[in-house]
C-alpha cells in the first residue's frame, strides 16, 4: 500500500514491516521481515507495478532477525544490476556495527531482560540466515534514493540501530528505534541492548524535520509527525 508518493508499506510479514522506496530508476527495500517473508516482499514489489531485479539497493535497519530474517533469500534472488560488491543481488547495506551480526560473524546477544521469560524470548530471538553485507554504513552516509537519504545513526536498540532520513520529501524511517502500537513509543525493553542510549536517539530523532515517519512496529504518520515526535521526546526527560 502506498502511504506518501514512492512509499510503500509491506504489513502481511507476521511481526513488524517492511518498506519499498521507489524512484523512476529503482526500488529500495527497507527491511526485510521475518525468514520466509523473500516472496511477499517480491509480490508487493510487482504489485507497485516493479519487477524483482528492478530492487537495486536492500538497507537493514539493524539486525533483529524480524528484520534481517529474508534478507539472505532477497539478495540472491534480485537483479545484480544495483551493482553488489558480490555481483550477485541488489547491493546489501548495514551499519557497520550490525553488520558482523548480519554476516554471521558474530551471534546476537539475546533478550536483554525478561525475568521468567527470559528462555521462551531467547527461543524468538534466535539468529536469522546470515546474509552478505556489500556496503557498511555510517551516521551521516548518503543513500541515493527518495531524492536523498541520509543514515541517522540511533544506537540504543542495537549498537548500529539506524534510522533513514530524507530532508527534501520530510520523511523518516525508524525502524526500531520508536514504534506506533498501542501509540508513540521507544523500542521493546526485552530485546534493547541499552534504554538510556535508546532515549537518547529518540530525542536526536525529534530534532529533525519531518512530516511522516515509518516504524518497523506500527502504522506510519503521515501527517505532523515531528510535532508527535517531539511531544514523545518531552516525556522522556
Amino acid at each position: 500500500m502506498e502511504i506518501v508518493p514512492g512509499v510503500h508499506t509491506i504489513d502481511s510479514l507476521g511481526t513488524g514491516r517492511a518498506y519499498l522506496a521507489i524512484d523512476a530508476d529503482r526500488v529500495t527495500v527497507i527491511d526485510t521481515g521475518l525468514k520466509g517473508s523473500a516472496e511477499r516482499v517480491l509480490r508487493a514489489v510487482e504489485a507497485a507495478g516493479r519487477k524483482p531485479q528492478d530492487v537495486r539497493q536492500i538497507v537493514i535497519s539493524h539486525h533483529h532477525a524480524d528484520h534481517t530474517g529474508s534478507l539472505a533469500e532477497l539478495a540472491e534472488r534480485t537483479s545484480a544490476r544495483g551493482g553488489s560488491a558480490s555481483g550477485g543481488g541488489a547491493q546489501v547495506m548495514v551499519h557497520a556495527l550490525d553488520a558482523p551480526i548480519v554476516r554471521g560473524e558474530r551471534p546476537p546477544p539475546g533478550p536483554s531482560s525478561g525475568g521468567l521469560l527470559k528462555p521462551l524470548l531467547a527461543r524468538m530471538s534466535r539468529p536469522a540466515p546470515a546474509a552478505r553485507v556489500d556496503r557498511e554504513l555510517a551516521d551521516g552516509d548518503e543513500i541515493d534514493a527518495l531524492d536523498g537519504m541520509q543514515v541517522v545513526h540511533t544506537p540504543g536498540h542495537t549498537p548500529g540501530s539506524s534510522c533513514l532520513y530524507c530532508p527534501k520529501r520530510r520523511l523518516l524511517f525508524t525502524g526500531d528505534a520508536a514504534a506506533n502500537t498501542f501509540g508513540l513509543r521507544g523500542p521493546i525493553g526485552w530485546f534493547t541492548e541499552d534504554m538510556a542510549q535508546a532515549k537518547e536517539s529518540i530525542r536526536k530523532l525529534a530534532a529533525l524535520d519531518f512530516e511522516a515517519v515509518f516504524f518497523g512496529h506500527g502504522r506510519p504518520i503521515d501527517k505532523e509527525a515531528a510535532l508527535r515526535f517531539r511531544r514523545f521526546a518531552e516525556k522522556l526527560r
